[in-house]
């Protein structure tokens, strides 16, 4: 029963088109727009199909799609996270934001739901156990597009960078249209990352503590973004427990809907009558809760999850800088010992000019990338705040309306 549940479950996935783009980025270029047009959901992975339109002459042509996997994507990322000339760009290099990287897709929840729904069959009604297995197949087809709203939403991001569009890595991932034969890291690089981690945590948390920024923008942001990041993680909880609750409420409507169907059963055919239409307003209200509950989570919650992520990525870049002046002023220290002593003063002379340039670099391009993040964070909240209100005010009218056309079958039953 498991296994025809899923598989009936996936089926229903692969013809599922998905042209509307993600609600989670901002506009695109009109020089280089880039979408998954469609993805196909097999049991052990997500195939993507991302299609590109650009005017850009560095493409061979105008318009073309290929097929992409989640490990392709976490490649393009590791590729740019990894590039030393981004060091200067909203970008960690182990909490791997450049922009956020796509989630791994992850149905095992809903699977795992199915099959207790599988092996509780017996102990609900046929009504009972429809309506949950229904529940089920739509919370899969909500996790499905959510997951190819943020593989989306990281390739559009790249587009509309003026600097990540021209990157070579992601040209090739758009345009070959071939496998690119990229495998996942092992245990041991797995091991290594998770390592690095660490000293970089420990290493930035004594930087913090004994170094000064005598700029007022950078020490203002740094600020900032540890009061924003911490804000930003709370009000995410709360919208995912918000999430939960409102599910929850639908879960139960099912049980009181089913309850409700069977006592008709037991009684007489008046009360029989009414208990089933009682039963039909408790599965209407069910859908529509169901659906605020969706929309909530992918206009609130999935927004505050991605600006979470991106908040971290902004400390990195500023510890990024933080390090890259304690190495400016540790040159110069040496430059002034060199001399002092005048010994390998060439050499202490271009150990200086070489730092000094990489904090100019990556300080007046850190500047830039926070200017931006702050026009793109404040655009992408307004954006979906006055969307999630539209569509909780569309939500409630249609609640309205169903429960007066309920109450008008009550009395007419009656």
């Amino acid at each position: 029963m498991l296994e025809d549940t899923v598989n009936e479950e996936t089926d229903s996935m692969k013809e599922v088109p998905l042209k509307t783009r993600s609600e989670t980025v901002d506009l695109n270029d009109a020089d280089l727009v880039v979408d998954i047009s469609d993805a196909l959901s097999e049991r052990d992975k997500v195939k993507f199909t991302v299609h590109t339109r650009t005017t850009l002459p560095c493409f061979a042509k105008p318009e073309f799609s290929v097929v992409r996997l989640h490990e392709e994507f976490i490649w393009l990322h590791h590729s740019l996270e990894e590039n030393e000339r981004y060091s200067g760009f909203i970008s960690p290099v182990s909490c791997a934001q450049i922009p956020p990287a796509p989630p791994r897709p992850d149905f095992d929840a809903s699977r795992e739901k199915l099959q207790k729904l599988g092996e509780g069959e017996g102990n609900m009604t046929k009504e009972e156990f429809n309506k949950m297995k229904q529940e089920l197949e739509q919370e899969y087809l909500a996790t499905f597009k959510k997951t190819v709203a943020m593989h989306e939403t990281f390739l559009t991001r790249l587009a509309n960078h003026n600097v990540f569009r021209d990157e070579h890595n992601f040209k090739v991932f758009l345009e070959y249209d071939q496998d690119l034969s990229v495998r996942g890291r092992n245990r041991k690089e797995r091991l290594e990352g998770l390592m690095k981690s660490f000293s970089k945590t420990t290493d930035e948390l004594l930087l913090q503590a004994t170094q000064r920024d005598v700029d007022e923008f950078f020490d203002h942001e740094k600020s900032y973004v540890i009061v924003f990041h911490e804000h930003i993680k709370e009000a995410t909880q709360r919208a995912d427990r918000m999430t939960r609750a409102r599910k929850n409420v639908a879960d139960s409507y099912i049980k009181v809907s089913g309850g409700l169907t069977q006592l008709g059963t037991f009684e007489c055919s008046e009360l029989d009558r009414f208990l089933h239409v009682v039963s039909d307003i408790f599965e209407k209200v069910r859908k529509n809760e169901n659906r605020v509950a969706s929309d909530e989570d992918l206009k609130l919650s999935d927004l505050l999850r991605y600006y979470q992520r991106d908040a971290t990525a902004v400390k990195s870049l500023l510890f990024r800088r933080l390090r890259c002046l304690a190495d400016y002023e540790q040159a110069n220290k040496a430059l002034e010992k060199a001399r002092a002593k005048n010994k390998d003063v060439p050499v202490a002379e271009m150990g200086q000019q070489q730092a000094c340039e990489k904090f100019e670099h990556i300080s007046t391009r850190a500047k830039q990338e926070l200017k931006s993040f702050k026009i793109r964070r404040v655009k992408a909240f307004k954006k979906h705040l006055v969307e999630l209100s539209e569509l909780e005010i569309k939500h409630a009218k249609a609640q309205v309306e169903t429960l007066r056309g309920c109450i008008a079958t009550l009395k007419a039953t009656t």
